[in-house]
């Protein structure tokens, strides 16, 4: 049985971003897309825009020296427009250490990404890496 397109779109976004290939990242979702990222720290809010988007996961690079990795468990689709990740992220910065759980809720139109909305399993865990 083949792979919901939701979820393949999910998967290939994953894989752009482990590349850091983010041309191909900026072909997966609308112009005005938005990313919103849960917590209270630096890089938490509303990335509106697939620039602003895109500036976002540099910063998840830069911020790291290069250590943020993203291991993709699970894309979950509803055929309606909608797509859940699961998945486990780690990450070094400042003589920090993260391993932690998250994932995102995709809303997906025209077969492109129009919104992100990122979880976490910690948040506490998370804003404290980040602080």
């Amino acid at each position: 049985m083949a792979e919901h397109p939701h979820a393949a779109l999910v998967r290939k976004g994953y894989d752009a971003f482990q590349r850091g290939d983010m041309d191909t990242m900026r072909g997966l979702m609308t112009g005005d897309c938005t990313h919103h990222v849960p917590g209270s720290h630096p890089l938490s809010g509303d990335h509106k825009g697939i620039d602003a988007v895109l500036q976002y996961y540099g910063r998840l690079g830069s911020e790291t020296d290069g250590s943020f990795r993203v291991e993709l468990r699970d894309v979950l689709v509803d055929g309606r427009g909608h797509a859940v990740s699961v998945h486990r992220f780690t990450a070094d910065r400042g003589g920090r250490h993260v391993d932690a759980m998250g994932g995102i809720v995709f809303r997906i139109v025209g077969e492109k990404i129009t919104d992100l909305d990122e979880c976490v399993a910690d948040i506490e865990q998370v804003d404290a890496f980040w602080a």
